[in-house]
């Protein structure tokens, strides 16, 4: 088979990302350029790269940009499509693994960060149950329900099947705020507190109700949390 003009240069590159172990040294387009070329074996990478950039803005946003958006772009059919949705998946799958070996939570700081990887890359509002026993021991991580904090009011009755089934006595609950801040909404406090009482209906301490950002700025792009226990919401 003939060579592709660009097989020395993709070669050049995926050794670069070998010896420097990572994509530390790499601008945003040439990350999307390497991670196509598994994809697209023998086209210009880099042109459709840059192509991916100027229209959505940055590498988080290609990667969270709508299935139909990516297949009208130039360069990217259905294949490249799917494997660029794939990325933040991956990357909220990986970090989530990474975070069940912790067995016990203490504090504010240690729930936000063990929470944190459920929300990478998140388009649509999630919110989840961490049910935990009265030492602080993880007893699982639920999915109550997804779109808008309304449904986990219409939820709350797998709020507190989920608790009963764990047989926890503490609960944390959290959500995000897909492309917003994380400040809590009329709607967030209310709801935290119908949750609060029905975890009393069953002797059961509602610990904090986080809510994340996963923001516009690029030094929020590992995500913002705040807490409503820290900020005196949760009464």
């Amino acid at each position: 088979m003939k060579e592709s003009i660009h097989d020395g240069h993709r070669q050049r590159m995926i050794s670069r990302f070998l010896l420097d172990e990572g994509f530390d040294g790499f601008a945003e387009h040439e990350i999307l350029e390497v991670l196509l070329y598994y994809v697209i074996p023998r086209a210009d990478t880099n042109r459709i790269a840059h192509g991916l950039l100027e229209r959505f803005g940055s590498l988080a946003a290609v990667c969270e940009a709508p299935m139909v958006s990516l297949l009208d772009s130039p360069g990217i059919g259905e294949r490249a499509a799917a494997y660029l949705k794939m990325i933040p998946a991956t990357s909220r799958a990986y970090n989530v693994s990474k975070v069940k070996n912790v067995r016990v939570i203490n504090s504010t700081e240690e729930a936000g960060e063990f929470m944190r990887p459920y929300f990478i890359g998140c388009n649509v509002e999630k919110f989840y149950l961490l049910s935990l026993d009265s030492a602080g021991k993880v007893l699982g991580v639920t999915l109550i329900c997804e779109g808008d904090i309304d449904r986990a009011l219409v939820n709350l009755r797998k709020i507190v099947e989920t608790v009963i089934m764990y047989n926890a006595t503490r609960v944390i609950v959290a959500h995000n705020h897909p492309r917003s801040v994380a400040l809590p909404s009329n709607e967030d406090i209310s709801c935290t507190r119908k949750i609060k009482n029905a975890m009393e209906c069953i002797n059961v301490r509602l610990l904090d109700h986080l809510i994340y950002s996963y923001g516009l700025e690029e030094d929020e792009a590992e995500g913002e949390y705040v807490s409503l226990a820290a900020d005196n919401l949760i009464f």
